[in-house]
């Protein structure tokens, strides 16, 4: 599938980042401009989100495959990753399965355990519950996540990002919510098969977040025996929103102690 991308930079070593569920490459926009002095960018939209083509198939295997054809085709050489909660799934997948595409991986947030919650598959609910054709404006979109689910403003934005207008000024969805809705169980699963990758690998958690925890460790070092856990203070799990500048220096400092140049 050919992913749909946002460039920024124009030099340095190159570096992909993928965003998490729910989310887009814009989601990470402002974050890529701290970077973009001294590296190569490519921010992609993963399947099913975005501008990036549907498909009734989503799991993490053809995501790291989406993101490898990617890398050889747009890239041409192995590259750095950094993932964001699913995106950070989709990094560790792409690492285990085709390590020699990958010079180092940041996973943000997200360890490769199953997650247990029904949170997201409410939000879908809803959402796909919206009758678009008969709606005036955002606000309105807006007010019914807030009455239906009762989540605060912010978590709101981050959805309503996905609404647009298409060509005929009607409101649409950009991400697949049936894809998504049907595949939920999939994407939430921990990640199976015994590879492992042996390069550098940088896990950052923010504090407020409850998504890494202590006894996730082993797991995580089983699959990536070199890795490095760097805690985000006062990061929620958006930890490229509640803590960038945190979250930069974390980045630069793992990626200068790896030669990232």
């Amino acid at each position: 599938m050919k992913l749909f991308y946002r460039e920024v930079g124009t030099g340095g070593p190159a570096i992909v980042i993928l965003h998490g569920l729910f989310g887009m490459s814009d989601n990470w926009m402002s974050f890529a401009r701290r970077l973009e002095k001294d590296f190569h960018l490519y921010l992609l939209d993963l399947r099913n989100h975005g501008r990036s083509p549907h498909s009734a198939e989503m799991n993490y295997d053809v995501m790291a495959g989406d993101v490898a054809d990617f890398i050889g085709g747009t890239i041409g050489s192995s590259c750095s990753v950094v993932g964001h909660s699913m995106g950070g799934k989709v990094a560790m997948k792409l690492a285990m399965e085709q390590g020699g595409l990958i010079q180092s991986l940041v996973s943000v947030d997200i360890a490769p355990k199953k997650y247990y919650t029904t949170q997201f598959r409410d939000f879908l609910r809803v959402m796909m519950g919206m009758d678009l054709s008969r709606l005036t404006g955002r606000g309105q979109a807006d007010r019914i996540l807030e009455e239906a689910l009762g989540l605060p403003p912010a978590t709101r934005q981050f959805l309503l990002k996905n609404i647009y207008r298409d060509e005929h000024n009607r409101f649409q969805w950009r991400a697949n919510l049936m894809a998504l809705y049907d595949n939920l169980e999939l994407l939430l699963d921990g990640l199976r098969g015994g590879g492992q990758y042996d390069g550098p690998v940088l896990f950052t958690r923010g504090t407020e977040s409850p998504y890494i925890k202590e006894e996730d460790l082993p797991l995580m070092r089983s699959f990536f025996p070199s890795a490095h856990i760097v805690d985000i203070p006062g990061a929620n799990h958006w930890v490229h929103a509640s803590a960038p500048a945190a979250l930069e220096k974390a980045l630069r400092e793992f990626w200068n102690n790896v030669n990232c140049h």
